[in-house]
């Protein structure tokens, strides 16, 4: 029968993460672990799901912030279900959605400008005649606009 309490080194070794990163992912409030009357860490099973979970969520580009907050939404001490994934994923779909099309989009004017070599003024969708799109805002407008990003995600 397996232990229902986990060292901070047997949920390292498990996880495949450094003990480091899994006191940060502690101070960041994203796992959560007891302490022996000797002070040691002691984690339940649910942490290895949490952090899997932590580790493909980061892989896909979401943020801790992002990852904190859909935490925020799972049961506290259990390992999160089958549903509860399924509630938490619905909601990433939308951002990572917009960030496939925002990424498909650059890939697909890269080429464009920057891949023919001649950045010419005459032709390239970045020129900006007379500092115009400076009114917009900061950062490259156009190459914005064409990639279509989320107000969330535009600088």
């Amino acid at each position: 029968m397996a232990p229902k309490e986990l060292s901070v080194g047997e949920v390292a070794r498990r996880s495949g993460v450094a003990v480091s990163t899994l006191h940060f992912y502690e101070a960041e409030g994203l796992i959560r672990s007891e302490r022996t009357a000797a002070g040691h860490r002691r984690y339940g099973r649910d942490v290895l799901r949490r952090i899997a979970i932590i580790r493909i969520a980061q892989s896909v580009g979401l943020s801790l912030a992002e990852i904190a907050a859909a935490f925020a939404t799972l049961p506290k001490g259990r390992t999160p279900s089958a549903r509860d994934w399924t509630l938490l994923s619905q909601d990433w779909r939308d951002s990572l959605t917009a960030r496939i099309n925002q990424l498909t989009q650059l890939r697909d004017n890269l080429d464009g400008c920057i891949g023919c070599g001649c950045l010419s003024l005459e032709t390239c969708p970045l020129w900006n005649d007379g500092d115009r799109l400076a009114k917009r805002g900061p950062g490259p407008q156009r190459m914005l606009d064409a990639c279509a990003l989320p107000a969330n995600l535009k600088p």
